[in-house]
């Protein structure tokens, strides 16, 4: 071959080779240049940072098929952003409308609600890429940091926490914050979501303060309050708890009531059970009733108290426990028990009183009623004691009392009762006794008597006693056809000699009545008719000056007789009782106060009031209460100007009455005075709940206070109960300056007595009109 030909051939091919070269340039170059333009259009979609627009280059082959795959991932990012963004759009609406605070952060705030902003005082600027720790009161601030790294690092951290922000006042947020750890746009972030709880935590602290105060309350108080679970078991007893149980709170708790103490009847020692135990089983609650008494377990303790278990009651009336309150009123039932011995005896002699002779005594007639026993009922008056009372006086006769009433009872029986009825009157009754050894004892009594002698100063009497006998069987008649029977067997013995034993015959029922009764009756009823009554007023003064209210002077009645001689109502009151005159006698009184107050005979201070006596038979008279009050009317007498007085014996034996009497009376102004109080109390719970403002003590009590202890002991006890109910106190028949003091000093509020003036009757002597003090004298020490 030709060289020419070979030099063809070769630059051919270099020719071909160059073309190959420049056309595989050519095809490098523009795919250099289409993948730098594929480069900055991926450029320009990471520059905006978005995915939503597509890659224009279209070429075939792989390029175009690597642009495809391009805008396939390109189309595939865009719709899970468009997720990522709903999802996140909808939690940042979720959030906004929360009312609770939500928080995105790490050390700093990422993201904050609206709530956060207005439960803060913050501006929503002034939240994001502010330290989170910023918001939390520096109290908090180490505890939220510690949870919040331990909750980003992956360790143990607590769900909720109680934490205080910080809002825009400086004051404290109570919150409650719950958070989590979360991924935030790539990183880890914390969620927390913070509930206000500040009206809880205020309740919390109120409801704190008054547990505390409860507390306090139940450790300070005097009544003993234990509680105990649904099984009867203690688990909680207070102060006054331990001290009468003797028991410590450690001890008692998880005990049963029953292994600190018993409950028995306070009068019988009868085991009274575990009120707990009848509470829970009765599931009501249950009162031990008035005469309970605790003795701890060693017996070192004993308290009269008043006792209940009340179920404690839980969701749908389950009981969770119960609750046990008691009350010590030691001192209340010695008080009780005090007055209940002056309500049954006498104070002078020690004997049983009248009252409580009548109730023994019917109690034995209902006895021979029922059993056909036989019983003796001794009635006995003295001879010759007025001499006593006029030669030396009241003491000197009260102390011949005294000893003689110790004689007769060294002469009777140890089953047989001698009580003194009134005066020197005395009344013995002997149980379950023959006639003729009743004889021997009734003469035995009068030998006694006989053989006694008196010895005064410089004087020395001899006196006796006559006695009426009556025996009581089934064929008896009632209680007061006894005593009268006995009474005028008695008086038979008088007429017959005195020093002597009289049993009852019918014949001495006529004796009897000539004495006396229907001299009186005839007297009474030609009072009435004739209006030949007379008023009698005695003063009562304050103790004290400037006790500018209360009792003025009281009403007293006197019956003149035809020699210009006025009886005293003692004399004659016993027959009005017995011929049922009463209530008319108590109706001239009042009607004729009423007239005395309108017309200035009886002139009062202001806010002073007159005292008028009302019987019991009076007091059980219906048409009485409508009587006072049109008197009241028509005399236009203002009721505060009246003081009612009724004794208790009265109230007792017509309570009904005597109730709607006092309330209606009270209601309207009226003032009332429990009268003669110490001579009976019988009924005295009754009274508790009477609306009565003044106690007037029996003159029994208020004489010889200087000299009497027991006199005194029980006036203290009546003052003390009549403060207790808040009455205020007059005390009756002061007769001396010593007597005046002391009652003045231990707290009585009135007196009246002949110390202060003896009774006047009204218009009588030659000052003319009687007019009541005001104010009241202030006596004193010094007279």
């Amino acid at each position: 071959m030709s060289p020419i030909i070979v030099i063809i051939i070769l630059a051919a091919m270099l020719s071909a080779a160059l073309i190959a070269l420049l056309v595989i340039w050519l095809r490098r170059r523009w795919l250099v240049n289409r993948l730098d333009s594929l480069n900055d259009e991926l450029a320009a979609v990471a520059g905006d940072a978005s995915v939503g627009r597509r890659l224009l280059t279209a070429d075939r082959g792989n390029i175009g098929e690597l642009t495809r795959t391009i805008n396939r991932l390109f189309d595939v990012i865009r719709e899970r952003d468009e997720e990522i963004q709903d999802k996140e759009n909808l939690f940042a609406e979720f959030a906004r409308t929360l009312p609770e605070i939500v928080l995105v952060h790490d050390e700093r705030i990422l993201l904050a609600n609206d709530s956060a902003a207005n439960l803060l005082g913050l501006e929503p600027d002034q939240l994001e890429g502010r330290d989170v720790t910023d918001l939390v009161k520096p109290a908090y601030r180490a505890l939220f940091r510690k949870t919040m790294a331990n909750r980003l690092s992956g360790e143990s951290a607590p769900r909720r926490l109680e934490i205080q922000l910080i809002n825009g006042a400086e004051q404290g947020l109570w919150v409650e914050v719950q958070s989590s750890l979360i991924e935030y746009r790539g990183s880890k972030a914390i969620l927390s979501i913070a509930r206000d709880v500040s009206y809880r935590k205020s309740l919390e602290v109120s409801l704190s303060r008054g547990k505390r105060q409860a507390q306090y309350t139940l450790e300070s108080i005097s009544e003993g309050v234990i509680t105990t679970d649904n099984e009867g078991r203690i688990d909680y007893l207070n102060r006054a708890a331990e001290s009468m149980t003797g028991a410590n709170r450690d001890h008692a708790s998880g005990r049963k009531l029953g292994e600190l103490f018993s409950l028995v009847d306070e009068a019988d020692r009868r085991p009274l059970g575990d009120p707990v135990e009848r509470c829970l089983s009765m599931r009501r609650r249950v009162n031990m009733g008035r005469r309970a008494l605790l003795i701890s377990r060693d017996g070192e303790h004993e308290h009269s108290i008043e006792i209940t278990a009340s179920p404690i009651r839980g969701p749908g009336n389950s009981i969770s426990g119960t609750v046990v309150v008691f009350h010590d009123v030691s001192e209340i039932r010695g008080l009780t028990r005090q007055m209940s011995y002056q309500a049954t005896h006498d104070a002078l002699t020690g004997l049983i009183n009248r009252r409580e002779f009548e109730r023994r005594l019917q109690e034995a007639m209902d006895s021979a009623h029922a059993e056909e026993g036989v019983h003796i009922v001794f009635y006995m008056d003295l001879d010759r004691f007025k001499a006593v009372n006029d030669s030396c006086g009241h003491l000197a006769g009260d102390n011949m009392l005294r000893e003689v009433a110790a004689l007769i009872k060294d002469q009777v029986r140890d089953s047989d009762f001698v009580g003194r009825l009134g005066g020197d009157e005395f009344g013995t009754l002997l149980i379950g006794c023959p006639i003729d050894k009743a004889r021997q004892i009734a003469a035995d009594i009068c030998n006694a008597v006989a053989d006694y002698r008196f010895v005064w100063q410089d004087k020395i009497f001899n006196i006796g006693i006559s006695i009426g006998l009556v025996e009581i069987s089934h064929a008896s008649g009632a209680m007061q056809d006894i005593m009268s029977a006995a009474d005028s067997a008695c008086y038979v013995a008088k007429q017959r000699g005195r020093g002597r034993v009289h049993v009852y015959s019918a014949r001495d029922e006529a004796i009897a009545r000539e004495r006396g009764d229907i001299q009186w009756l005839r007297q009474l009823q030609e009072a009435l008719h004739e209006n030949k009554f007379l008023l009698a007023l005695q003063p009562i003064i304050a103790t004290r000056s400037g006790n500018n209210s209360g009792p003025a002077v009281e009403i007293l009645l006197r019956l003149p007789d035809e020699h210009g001689r006025h009886a005293n109502s003692a004399d004659f009151l016993r027959s009005a009782e017995r011929y049922q005159l009463m209530p008319q006698i108590d109706r001239w009184v009042v009607n004729a106060t009423l007239a005395a107050i309108n017309s200035g005979e009886i002139k009062l201070a202001r806010e002073r009031s007159c005292g008028i006596n009302i019987s019991g038979q009076t007091l059980g008279d219906e048409g009485f209460l409508g009587f006072v009050v049109e008197a009241l009317d028509h005399s236009g007498v203002s009721p505060s100007s009246i003081c009612f007085e009724v004794t208790e014996s009265a109230i007792s034996t017509n309570l009904q009455h005597a109730q709607r009497f006092i309330e209606v009376l009270h209601g309207i102004g009226c003032e009332f005075a429990l009268d003669d109080f110490g001579s009976g109390l019988g009924s005295f719970s009754s009274l508790k709940h009477l609306p009565v403002d003044y106690l007037k003590i029996d003159g029994t009590y208020t004489r010889n206070l200087s000299s009497d202890q027991i006199n005194r002991e029980m006036v203290a006890a009546m003052i003390k109960l009549a403060r207790t109910m808040e009455f205020r106190v007059v005390a009756e028949q002061v007769e001396e300056q010593e007597d005046f003091d002391w009652l003045r000093d231990i707290g009585v509020d009135f007196v009246q007595g002949n110390f202060v003036e003896p009774p006047t009757t009204l218009g009588s002597g030659s000052t003319g009109t009687y007019r009541i003090l005001s104010p009241p004298r202030d006596n004193n020490a010094s007279g």
